[in-house]
């Protein structure tokens, strides 16, 4: 192993996502599909939405042996629960991604130290399927995609209120003025005065 290549953690097959490939052996063009459900790993998504701990997910999976290693692809289908970035309101949705990456052989030639390396006949598809998911997760989820959000003075959502809600909330700016032009409004102006005289 060339002494720059960081030593890997090593792999537990018991792990869901940590994939046996002997059935597949290293003749290249040979093929294997698997189709199973896997138990979603801890934080996989964003601040508003991702998949929930512990959710199924469906994995539809192609093994392809090459001359460099292992080809994974096929699809991840999974659940999502989150809020509205909008309003708060909770969501729910359902992803599907697509998943490629090239496993090399642990004593492959390959220098690359991007290129995701197996361990013996395991390969792990679990940073593969996390940079697929949250990548494809929306930046800011919606409940709807019409949805109002929330009223800046209430914090109650737009779309429960009526049409014509609003709030009289005067800029004390204009306070001086609006008592100058509103007979019924206490005269401050001349109190003031009064005031400064005595």
């Amino acid at each position: 192993m060339p002494q720059n290549r960081k030593p890997q953690p090593r792999l537990d097959p018991r792990q869901p996502l940590v994939l046996d490939t002997r059935e597949l052996g290293r003749r290249p063009g040979s093929m294997r599909t698997l189709r199973l459900p896997v138990p979603a790993p801890e934080r996989l998504g964003g601040e508003l939405i991702g998949v929930p701990p512990r959710a199924e997910i469906d994995l539809d999976l192609r093994l392809e042996s090459v001359v460099e290693g292992v080809l994974v692809s096929g699809t991840a289908t999974a659940p999502l629960t989150g809020e509205c970035g909008r309003c708060l309101e909770p969501v729910t949705d359902t992803l599907t991604v697509d998943l490629q990456e090239l496993f090399a052989y642990a004593d492959s030639d390959d220098q690359d130290e991007d290129v995701s390396r197996m361990e013996g006949d395991l390969l792990d598809l679990e940073p593969a399927l996390r940079d697929a998911v949250v990548l494809a997760l929306p930046l800011t989820p919606l409940c709807r995609e019409d949805c109002s959000g929330l009223c800046v003075d209430c914090g109650e959502r737009l779309d429960d209120l009526p049409a014509d809600h609003g709030h009289d909330a005067p800029d004390p700016r204009w306070a001086a003025l609006r008592s100058a032009l509103d007979p019924a409004a206490p005269d401050r102006t001349s109190s003031r005065t009064t005031e400064i005289q005595e």
